[in-house]
């Protein structure tokens, strides 16, 4: 046996083995030491290899999807070899023969098909990745994204530039690609950004011809032209992912959809740390719990759940599109008695998409027949009460399929199915009594057995003077008699084993047979084998017949999960009171007492309100009556203010409104983004050795390289994580960058106050600050926004709250006093008319400089005014006297 798992081991180097004996998966050598730590299973030993113990540890088969989680979870790829025979045959060859074993499948995270192993509201996506280089080149990447739980197939065609964006949207959680493709360490770090795993394969036996070929076979084509345009670089990418499915999946042929092609520039782009900063499908702890997803999500269902995220990943840029979905959530926004009935009814669909999965692989048991039993019938359900209404175009196109769909099936299968069903098929008992006579003329042999068993127990246990005694079976040693230890040795011994026949001997436990137990055995095998044998048959037809109205199933699941998003969408909207949004073409970005969604969530369940805001980004006419460029409004105020939310609140907004979602707004007016950029926090990369105002830069370039007039930009204090007078440089040159080259709508929080005065010679420049009331030196935040610019950060207010010793506090009180008084720098004012623009031309001469005095008197509002503030501004009327 260990000279057959050497073998097999020898093809699986880099995998665990799970080599099956018995009831068991058993690991042995390294792979049992490695398995045994991170399952936190027992390791033992047995036999000897080279002179030294064999480590061993082994998990039961019935409980190994459990432990093929912890392993997959854990970055392990794991083959699982199974007996390729009965082990009857292996006796029939002589005692020494060993059970043929075989490697039927390897599990690796982005292959993984079992229901206990999948997340039910996430797809499990397998990327395959191809690079191609034009004539000037420059690198274009084909990329396969394939889920074969599912059996959703997409192809992409990208630029290097993009695919980190694209990776991060898609979140697969394995990617494949060509070891040259790896050898590239920059592309390398990009995959590795989302911590998915990363497989290397050999890239001549699966490009060019090779790559069409498999398409062809695999979908039983005689030409490509039935699969759509697809370019040379999309077919090598789906190549690529077939060729690896077929290498883990071995005999067994996932049920796929024909590749399709998705344009990447139909959807709103949203780079990876934009992602991240925004949080929508996931906290930046990691977390679901936190996320904009977790807050919006009220679907009912696995499938709704998983098409809601994909919705979230990917907003939508058409606004037809976009009015379709808002005129079905509105549909069942205003009818809540409806919404509330098709909820209900929506409860009892199973996941249909992933149970026809399993059951084209052959891993499908009757629970996954009895959900797309289940599935069609919900489905008719919906359908009917839909027909009811008068639903918009959207819901009835769905409403007009549901109508029609054919019913046979399900009712097939609810005839064929018994009530309660087991998870496994192998020990039978799922198909309904009266389905099949010669089925139930086997199991009344079967039974009748069974109580002949009981009543042979009662007569041994008598015989061998116990109650301890008890007749059980295994496919090892069939059926035999086991008693405990003592009484097992009382058996050996006159006259009990004239009758009694030692089988094994265990660790407490023994075990015997009897000649009349041996011959009973062979009526009840034979029994309980042909009942097993018709249901396994039966299942296998209706398996049959149900891969057969697979395209059907699949649409049929397409348009239940497309319910439960609509629906859900409109219970969220419904619930918080959001409003729907105006979404088309224009720069227009005006949004009335908005509010951040997962900010208000929490809030609410603390019983506290949220202070809802205005933002007014909207394009600015020209001369011309058109569009110059969106505004860019600097904001800011303290820390702990409320700048953070009001930045993201807005952005969250966008997304929301251009999935088709209501927002958290009373009016909002969007014009379509095309690209969302977010610099919002602050965090380091020490793996690539950047630190945190590195990072800073490198997310500040690509906003700048890549955003335009139609994209949002939110910007939290760039510059701050360098010297203060480097980090003002900088940010004034981002601002002017923005306004000038970018013209992208725009929100950028800042401490740096003199920013403020650009508003002279930017013209889409607005000002906004966060409200706050210093109330005896205390700081009280208002988290309202208003026009205008804040007079100072508040740090040393902030750092008291925060909890510093309070001589620390006063401390400082004093040194900024100081600071204050003592500051004799050049006006900011003087700067601003002194330096040209940024990349502007050469400008006529500035008008005659205005009075500096008066204009900082005209700031000045008495009446709105703390004896502190007017302290300090007298202060400040005697700087700007000083240097003017």
């Amino acid at each position: 046996m260990m000279a057959q798992y050497l073998e097999i081991k020898r093809d699986h180097q880099d995998c665990l083995l799970f080599y099956r004996m018995g009831d068991f998966y058993e690991l042995f050598f390294e792979d049992a030491k490695l398995a045994s730590q991170t399952l936190g299973i027992v390791l033992t030993k047995r036999g000897k290899h080279l002179g030294e113990d064999i480590p061993m540890c082994g998990v039961p088969i019935e409980r190994s999807d459990d432990y093929l989680h912890k392993l997959i979870a854990s970055g392990h790829r794991v083959a699982v070899c199974e007996q390729t025979e009965d082990p009857a045959e292996a006796r029939k060859r002589g005692n020494k023969s060993v059970v043929k074993r075989g490697v039927i499948r390897l599990v690796t995270p982005g292959t993984l098909t079992e229901e206990r192993l999948l997340e039910p509201g996430r797809a499990n996506l397998l990327v395959a990745l191809v690079r191609q280089r034009d004539q000037d080149e420059k690198s274009l990447f084909g990329l396969a994204a394939v889920d074969i739980s599912t059996g959703a197939f997409d192809v992409y065609v990208t630029e290097f530039g993009a695919l980190g964006a694209l990776l991060a949207r898609l979140e697969p959680r394995e990617i494949v690609a060509s070891e040259t493709l790896l050898a590239d360490a920059a592309l390398l770090g990009r995959l590795q950004d989302g911590g998915a795993a990363i497989t290397p394969l050999n890239e001549k036996a699966f490009f060019g011809r090779a790559a069409e070929k498999k398409l062809l076979d695999y979908y039983h084509l005689g030409t490509l032209d039935g699969l759509g345009p697809l370019s040379h670089l999309e077919i090598n990418a789906a190549g690529l992912c077939l060729a690896y499915i077929e290498q883990t999946q071995f005999a067994a042929k996932p049920r796929l959809n024909r590749p399709s092609r998705v344009e990447t520039r139909a959807t709103l782009e949203i780079d990876a740390a934009t992602r991240v900063n925004l949080e929508l499908t996931r906290s930046q702890s990691g977390q679901r719990q936190g996320s904009l997803l977790s807050a919006l999500d009220r679907t009912v269902t696995s499938a709704g759940a998983r098409t809601l995220a994909e919705w979230l990943a990917a907003p939508l840029r058409d606004i037809e599109k976009i009015a379709l979905r808002q005129d079905a959530i509105a549909f069942f926004v205003d009818d809540p008695l409806l919404r509330a009935e098709l909820r209900k009814i929506l409860r009892a669909a199973p996941d249909m998409a992933r149970a026809l999965g399993r059951l084209a692989l052959d891993r499908g048991g009757p629970r996954d027949l009895a959900a797309l039993r289940d599935g069609m019938f919900t489905a008719k359900q919906c359908g009917a009460v839909l027909a009811e209404k008068k639903p918009p175009f959207l819901l009835a196109k769905a409403v007009e399929f549901l109508a029609d769909l054919d019913t046979a099936l399900p009712q097939l299968l609810g005839a064929a199915l018994a009530d309660d069903l087991p998870l496994d098929r192998r020990g039978g008992n799922f198909i309904s009594a009266a389905f099949d006579q010669q089925l139930d003329e086997a199991r009344a042999l079967r039974d009748e057995s069974r109580r002949i068993i009981a009543a042979l127990q009662g007569r041994y246990c008598e015989k061998a003077e116990t109650r301890q005694l008890k007749i059980k079976h295994n496919n090892f040693l069939g059926y035999f008699i086991e008693v405990n230890q003592a009484q097992g040795e009382k058996l050996l011994k006159a006259p009990f084993n004239a009758d009694f026949i030692h089988r094994q001997t265990m660790a407490d436990a023994m075990r015997f047979s009897t000649t009349e137990l041996s011959q009973l055995e062979s009526r009840i095998t034979n029994a309980a084998d042909e009942a097993l044998a018709i249901e396994s048959r039966i299942f296998g037809e209706l398996v049959a017949q149900a891969l057969d109205k697979s395209a059907e199933l699949e649409a049929t699941a397409s348009a239940l999960a497309g319910l439960d998003v609509l629906t859900a969408l409109a219970e969220a909207a419904s619930e918080a009171g959001w409003s729907r949004p105006r979404v088309d073409n224009s720069l227009a970005f005006q949004i009335e007492a908005g509010r951040h969604p997962v900010v208000e969530a929490a809030l609410r369940a603390r019983g506290e309100p949220f202070v809802p805001n205005d933002c007014d980004l909207s394009g600015i006419m020209g001369a011309k009556g058109k569009d110059i460029g969106g505004k860019l409004a600097v904001i800011t105020g303290p820390n702990m203010a409320g700048k953070s939310t009001f930045l993201r609140q807005n952005a969250l907004i966008a997304i929301l409104a251009q999935i088709g979602s209501f927002v958290p707004a009373k009016t909002a007016h969007i014009g379509v983004v095309d690209r969302l950029f977010s610099r919002v926090g602050a965090s380091d990369d020490l793996a690539r050795g950047r630190s945190t105002f590195m990072v800073e830069m490198v997310e500040t370039a690509a906003i700048l390289n890549q955003a335009t007039e139609k994209s949002l930009v939110i910007l939290d204090e760039i510059g701050r994580g360098t010297a203060t007078y480097d980090g003002l440089s900088i940010a004034w040159a981002v601002m002017e960058h923005l306004h000038e080259v970018n013209r992208a709508r725009a929100l950028f929080a800042t401490h740096f106050h003199e920013l403020t005065h650009l508003r002279q010679k930017l013209s889409r420049l607005v000002n906004l600050c966060m409200r706050v009331s210093d109330w005896r030196g205390d700081v009280v935040f208002l988290h309202e926004v208003a026009q205008g610019s804040a007079d100072r950060s508040y740090g040393v207010q902030v750092a008291s709250l925060a909890g510093l010793p309070t001589t620390v506090v006063e401390r400082a009180r004093k040194i900024l006093a100081e600071l204050e008084l003592n500051d004799l720098r050049t006006p900011v004012e003087r700067l601003v008319a002194d330096l040209p623009l940024f990349a502007a031309p050469l400008q006529a001469p500035e008008p005659k400089h205005k009075d500096a005095l008066r204009d900082a008197l005209a700031e000045i509002d008495p009446d709105d005014m703390t004896p502190r503030q007017a302290l300090e501004a007298l202060f400040n009327l005697k700087r700007v006297a000083a240097h003017d």
